[in-house]
C-alpha cells in the first residue's frame, strides 16, 4: 500500500502533532512551547483549510507520520489568511499574552505581523510549501516522494516555481532541499534563507 495519500478533514490534529514533533529543526519542539497548538495554527491550519488539495500525508497505517503542504499562489494565499485566518488567532492571542522572549511569543508576534517572501522570490517562484516527517522516517526517501508529488501538482496547475523558507542553522534540511534542486533565492534575513526550485 502506498503510504502517501491525500489529506482528509480528520487529519488536522495528527498533522498539528507532526508539526510540533518536528518543529525544532526536524526534532521535537514540544519542550519549547507552552501553547503547543500555536505552531500548527501557523504552519498547518491555513494550508489544510484553504488548499487541502495540495496537502499530501505520509501514513504508515498507524496515522499521519508526515506531510507536505502547498500554496499555489503565495500572494493570494497571504491575502486569504489576512482576511480569514489571522484575525481570530490575533483575538485569541493578543500581543503580550505570553511571556516575552519565549518561542510562544515569537509565534504570537508572527501571527500579528506575518512575514512575506520578497517580491523577487515570488515573481518566478509563486508557490510555496512546508514539509515535515517524524524523525524515524527521515532519511528514507519519503520526504523526496512527498515533495515530488507536490511538484507535479503545482506544475500541472501552471506554477513555474516553488519556494520555501528554512532556518540558517538547519543544515540537514538545507542539504536535503539542495539535493532536490533548490537554490538560494534570498539570504538577506539574519535567521532564514529563501530557497527556490523551478518546476518547468
Amino acid at each position: 500500500m502506498d503510504p502517501l495519500r491525500p489529506c482528509v478533514a480528520g487529519d488536522r490534529a495528527a498533522l498539528y502533532d507532526v508539526c510540533l514533533l518536528t518543529g525544532d529543526s526536524g526534532s521535537d519542539a514540544s519542550p519549547l512551547y507552552a501553547v503547543p497548538h500555536l505552531l500548527g495554527d501557523v504552519y498547518v491550519g491555513p494550508y489544510v483549510t484553504f488548499e487541502p488539495g495540495l496537502a499530501t500525508v505520509f501514513d504508515d497505517g498507524a496515522g499521519a507520520q508526515g506531510y507536505v503542504l502547498g500554496a499555489l499562489d503565495t500572494r493570494a494565499f497571504e491575502a486569504r489568511c489576512e482576511k480569514s485566518w489571522w484575525p481570530s488567532l490575533r483575538a485569541a492571542h493578543p500581543l503580550g499574552s505570553v511571556a516575552e522572549g519565549t518561542a510562544d511569543a515569537r509565534l504570537v508576534a508572527l501571527i500579528h505581523d506575518p512575514p512575506a517572501a520578497p517580491d523577487h522570490v515570488v515573481r518566478e517562484h509563486p508557490s510555496h510549501l512546508h514539509v515535515d516527517l517524524l524523525p524515524r522516517w527521515q532519511g528514507g526517501g519519503w520526504g523526496r516522494r512527498l515533495m515530488e508529488r507536490l511538484f507535479a501538482q503545482l506544475a500541472a496547475a501552471g506554477s513555474p516555481g516553488v519556494h520555501l523558507g528554512v532556518g540558517r542553522g538547519n543544515d540537514r534540511a538545507i542539504a536535503f532541499y539542495e539535493r532536490l534542486g533548490f537554490t538560494v533565492l534570498d539570504d538577506t534575513s539574519a535567521d532564514a534563507l529563501f530557497l527556490g526550485c523551478r518546476l518547468f
